[in-house]
């Protein structure tokens, strides 16, 4: 399921980064991050555990070749050492260790080098020793399968098939999915690969077609060819002697067998070393260019063209897990954040198509979407937690490390990059300062001197209020292809807007500020100065509801309300200086008194004519009535403003939404607060306030009233959720389109999207997969057990064929520009 979604995405964005990038496009908040900091880890305890095998598998051979046949066989002996080396602290290490680790850090360092040579460097050495290591495999697995089919006794061996049961199954899946990360480095190599809409998707089928036999017959040979000692099931003496178990196995079967495979977990080790190395420098190399990690993680070096000090920091960190960690459990701790990273790449899948649609160029598409990933997702989450019941320690670490990433996301990642994602600021001007710190701020979004007057007074009137200040802000438009640096030129267009605004706010003693940026969108630049001015208040314009499908309010004031947190008025052009008469509708008596204290705000609350209207629905009681406007009275009179006349109406009728744009006729402005309305109710019968705004002709004001911090986390979280992770980030599209990876006028992300897969055939596939999966499990060794594995072998060949076929026939291949 998981190399299907790798499949996808990397045929789609062949990056670098991999699964860190589509985290990042696809999840919010700190999950990208999170990806990029787990994979950088999880691949570098990965190369440490294959450095530690290395100096595992050197020693072994060292003990071979200098201790007489009959030694060599007494677990501890040692060929230097005749006992520990005892360490400060009560440490031992013993002569084992010793080598271990002494050639793991010679091995790591070769590699490093070797990775630091270049790409074409490190593909070829890491070619031959794939095509050797896969050689002395294939020798091991015939001459393996030569004994059990030589003596058919040796098929009882696989009876009690499953000892510790579906739990066991299980557990073993999870403490072996490091070896399936491949995935993720395939696709790392995607800005590397000739042609990767087309190779990258083939080498993640083809790879799980050659690597997932080559684990089962490995098992079926260790299985069926070796005898354990007396009284010891196999499984448990090959696990008692670790990564040199198969090298004491092959001796039983093989001329010079321990010798071969000795040699073969070398070569294993080193090309998984040096994949790992590739990967980690990688990815880091990602985060470092996307400024999550310092700068110099993204420097390249000018003579060898590799990112040479992301590498130098992923060879310290594969280092010191290879020297100083338990690599036991830090090794089931990368496992389980190579889980959690795969998880995170399954949902990313489904946000990344809704953002995009058909505008990016696939080379694969998966069957059954969304289907899969999200059984993808459960699978792995199942698989993570199964490892607590194993190694909690191993837990304690991906904890640890996870929760060092997120406070480095929170302190360091999160501020340098808003930092270099601000809009440029091309002019800030005090023109008149206030006298003391400042209270209260406002910020006016001006784009021209029409919306001055709707738009001024209320912002004088609420810092006058507040002994405040306030910032106008005006926003230079550039459109993508045109460099930002353009936009300079039209600071100088905008001087009589500036000297206006700045005499409306002047004339009323009130302090201002004038700052002027360029920007791609209006929405960031709005958003990037609230947060750097702390404003208290926004006002904005605003001509009525998106003409966009998916908007609510519209496009800007959408991405605007759910990013920043502070009371927003929008307002229609207006008389805002003279107003007398407006009507607010009451849902709930709860609303009167946050909605009075913004019409305070909003003008000289002394000379208004305030009217609470409430639309009865025709069938409530007069007893329910009467006592919904006693309580609606006593909520008028607890909130202390220094009003006029405040009246409460009611009307009853059927049609509120009508009634309300009926009443309104008269009034100088309609207040309406953004929907108390469920989501459900929004996509059924639309958004109220948005319904009444586009029938009346009278002048909305829209009020959008500040939370606290939980409750604004939560509405940012539920906004995701009811389809905010289908808004696409504009300079995220920029940058995907700047790359090739979407085109213009291709489609439309409503247009749907069909896999070239044969989906009857591949869901019959699947049912048939899980068929033999429960003839291995029942047969407990028997007969309907190696039908199983037969089936399964058939099937997942005819998987990979069918998948490769899809890729190859993809009608919306085309080049990378």
């Amino acid at each position: 399921l998981t190399a299907m979604v790798y499949a996808e995405l990397g045929s789609a964005i062949p990056e670098a980064s991999g699964g860190y990038l589509w985290v990042k496009e696809g999840l919010p908040g700190p999950n990208g991050f999170l990806s990029g900091w787990m994979s950088w880890f999880a691949h570098a305890v990965a190369g440490s555990l294959y450095g530690v095998g290395f100096g595992g598998f050197v020693y072994e051979l060292l003990r071979i070749l200098f201790l007489n046949p009959e030694r060599a066989q007494i677990e501890g002996a040692g060929i230097f050492l005749s006992h520990p080396i005892v360490l400060p602290f009560g440490l031992e290490l013993t002569e084992a260790a010793l080598v271990q680790k002494l050639f793991a850090v010679l091995v790591i360092l070769l590699f490093l080098y070797i990775n630091y040579r270049g790409t074409s460097e490190t593909g070829a050495v890491g070619n031959i020793v794939t095509v050797l290591k896969i050689i002395i495999i294939l020798i091991f697995i015939v001459s393996g399968l030569f004994v059990i089919f030589g003596e058919p006794s040796n098929f009882a061996k696989f009876n009690n098939f499953a000892p510790e049961g579906i739990i066991g199954i299980v557990s073993a899946m999870g403490l072996t999915f490091i070896a399936f990360e491949g995935y993720e480095i395939i696709v790392q190599a995607g800005e590397e690969v000739r042609e990767p809409r087309k190779n990258i998707p083939r080498a993640v089928f083809l790879s799980l077609a050659i690597v997932v036999p080559i684990y089962m017959l490995v098992a079926f040979v260790i299985i069926g060819a070796v005898e354990a000692p007396e009284g010891t099931a196999i499984y448990e003496w090959l696990g008692h002697l670790g990564e040199v178990g198969i090298a004491r196995a092959a001796a039983q079967f093989m001329p010079l067998g321990t010798l071969l495979i000795m040699v073969g977990g070398l070569l294993s080790t080193m090309s998984a070393l040096n994949a790992t190395t590739f990967s980690s420098t990688r990815v880091s190399f990602a985060m470092g260019r996307d400024k999550a990690l310092p700068d110099g993680f993204a420097k390249v070096s000018p003579r060898t063209h590799t990112p040479h000090v992301a590498l130098r920091w992923s060879g310290l960190l594969i280092l010191f897990t290879a020297v100083a960690l338990p690599i036991q459990d830090v090794a089931a701790s990368a496992d389980i954040m190579f889980m959690l990273l795969f998880l995170q790449v399954n949902m990313a899948v489904i946000t990344i198509r809704s953002k995009y649609g058909k505008h990016l160029t696939y080379g694969y598409l998966l069957p059954f979407f969304p289907i899969v990933p999200m059984i993808g997702t459960g699978a792995l989450l199942l698989l993570a937690l199964s490892l607590f019941e194993i190694s909690p320690i191993a837990w304690g670490f991906a904890l640890v490390w996870m929760i060092a990433g997120l406070v480095i996301y929170l302190v360091y990642a999160r501020p340098r990059q808003a930092r270099a994602n601000r809009t440029a600021v091309v002019q800030q001007t005090e023109l008149m300062a206030p006298t003391s710190d400042v209270p209260y701020r406002v910020l006016v979004s001006v784009a021209n001197p029409d919306s001055l007057a709707t738009l001024i007074p209320p912002a004088v009137h609420a810092a006058k209020l507040h002994s405040g200040k306030i910032t106008l802000l005006h926003i230079v438009t550039v459109p993508s292809p045109t460099p930002l640096s353009s936009g300079y030129e039209y600071v100088q267009s905008g001087e009589a807007l500036r000297e206006q605004a700045v005499a409306m706010v002047r004339d009323e003693g009130v302090a201002v500020e004038y700052i002027v940026r360029v920007a791609r969108r209006v929405a960031p630049a709005i958003i990037d100065t609230v947060r750097e001015q702390h404003a208290d208040l926004l006002i904005i314009g605003w001509r009525g509801q998106s003409k966009y499908q998916g908007t609510i309010v519209g496009s800007n004031i959408d991405q605007i309300l759910n990013e920043v947190n502070c009371d927003v008025m929008m307002l229609q052009p207006g008389d805002t200086a003279s107003l007398r008469r407006i009507l607010i509708p009451i849902a709930d008596p709860s609303q009167v008194a946050v909605t009075l204290q913004f019409v305070q705000l909003f003008s000289d609350a002394n000379h208004l004519e305030l009217d609470l209207l409430h639309v009865f629905s025709p069938d409530t009681p007069a007893g329910e009535q009467e006592r919904f406007t006693r309580t609606l009275q006593r909520r008028v009179d607890a909130v202390k403003t220094k009003s006029g006349q405040v009246r409460i109406l009611t009307q009853e009728s059927s049609d509120r939404v009508e009634t309300i744009v009926q009443a309104a006729q008269g009034y100088e402005y309609l207040v309406l607060g953004t929907t108390r309305d469920s989501w459900l109710h929004q996509h059924i019968f639309g958004n109220t306030p948005m319904r009444i705004a586009q029938r009346t002709n009278t002048p909305v004001l829209l009020l959008h009233s500040e939370a606290n911090p939980v409750q604004f986390s939560l509405r940012q979280a539920l906004n995701y959720v009811r389809g905010g992770y289908a808004a696409v980030n504009p300079e995220s599209r920029q940058r995907l389109e700047e790359h090739g990876y979407i085109v213009e006028g291709q489609g439309s992300e409503d247009s749907g999207l069909k896999s070239s897969v044969n989906q009857p055939t591949m869901l019959v596939i699947g049912f048939l997969v899980l068929l033999a999966a429960v003839l291995m499990l029942v047969g407990d060794g028997g007969p309907l057990t190696w039908v199983g594995a037969v089936s399964y072998f058939v099937l997942l060949i005819a998987f990979t064929w069918l998948s490769i076929r899809a890729t190859r026939s993809s009608r919306k291949m085309q080049p990378l520009r």
